[in-house]
């Protein structure tokens, strides 16, 4: 088997949401993403949608078979300060993260969302 033939171009992370207006507040609102597109089977079904911020591609999911809650994702960011300077600006209530720095030399900031799922974002020590 040829093995140089197969590549993998990345990750996308599915995240369990239940309120669509609170994920919207949460994730557009605060943390500066956009909406790619949203499907629902037909109205009043589950909402599954994929959110982007620049490269960074999340979808998030009301149906329950997708996702548990809970989940934790890493996403680097360049310019952790400026990132960390941006939220609070926004002054988004329900969270006041501080930026970590951890002992295998990165720079953290960690977010939890509404529905319980913790959004890590991280600068390495060789990307600052």
């Amino acid at each position: 088997m040829n093995t140089s033939e197969i590549t993998m171009k990345g990750l996308t992370s599915i995240l369990r949401i239940f309120d669509e207006a609170k994920a919207k507040e949460f994730y557009m609102d605060y943390l500066g993403f956009v909406i790619d597109w949203e499907h629902r089977f037909e109205d009043n079904m589950p909402l599954y949608m994929q959110i982007s911020y620049k490269n960074c591609i999340i979808h998030l999911s009301e149906h329950h078979g997708d996702c548990c809650p809970g989940a934790a994702v890493r996403i680097e960011v360049g310019n952790i300060e400026s990132f960390y300077s941006r939220l609070l600006l926004k002054d988004y209530k329900y969270a006041r993260p501080g930026i970590e720095e951890t002992p295998w030399k990165t720079k953290e900031l960690c977010n939890h969302d509404p529905f319980g799922n913790r959004i890590i974002f991280f600068e390495s020590s060789s990307s600052s």
